[in-house]
């Protein structure tokens, strides 16, 4: 019997040996990038030429990386409406956001079950989002969905109700 309660312990602690935290966040983003700068919970990188900020919050388990695009002002009503497309189609897990006049390239993500992987992912999606940026809009290759409406419309069915009497 205590075999089988020190195995349970064992195997209920080892999710929690592979949580991310900012010692490991570091660690890895500092493999992946060209150049970091800043302190624990707050870095600044740059990413094959892009600026980019990662700001975690481990007291309540968040984390995000950013990359600046341009200014709003900059920006029409059409630009902004593909931007709202590509956050539902190209985009994927990173999305486009407004902050401080700025237009961003964003990934948000609970920080304690970010995988390694995961995390190389984010940052190569918020710098691809970032460089598409105004052209495919994609961070990744995938495309998840159809595209921007511009597509010929296709004739919507009505669903049939079938009612059942009772």
């Amino acid at each position: 019997m205590k075999r089988i309660l020190l195995l349970f312990a064992l195997l209920l602690s080892l999710p929690t040996l592979a949580q991310m935290n900012n010692e490991r966040l570091e660690t890895l983003l500092t493999e992946k990038v060209d150049s970091i700068d800043g302190v624990s919970g707050r870095w600044q990188l740059v990413y094959n030429e892009v600026p980019m900020m990662v700001i975690t919050d481990e007291t309540n388990d968040r984390m995000r990386i950013i990359a600046p695009i341009v200014e709003v002002d900059k920006l029409n009503e059409d630009i902004l409406l593909d931007c709202l497309a590509a956050n539902f189609h190209t985009a994927l897990d990173v999305k486009y956001a407004l902050s401080n006049n700025i237009m961003w390239s964003v990934f948000i993500h609970p920080l304690s079950p970010l995988s390694d992987e995961e995390l190389k992912s984010a940052v190569d999606q918020v710098y691809y989002a970032a460089v598409n940026f105004g052209t495919s809009y994609t961070s990744t290759p995938l495309l998840f969905g159809g595209g921007n409406g511009e597509e010929e419309p296709v004739e919507e069915k009505k669903p049939e109700l079938k009612l059942k009497k009772t």
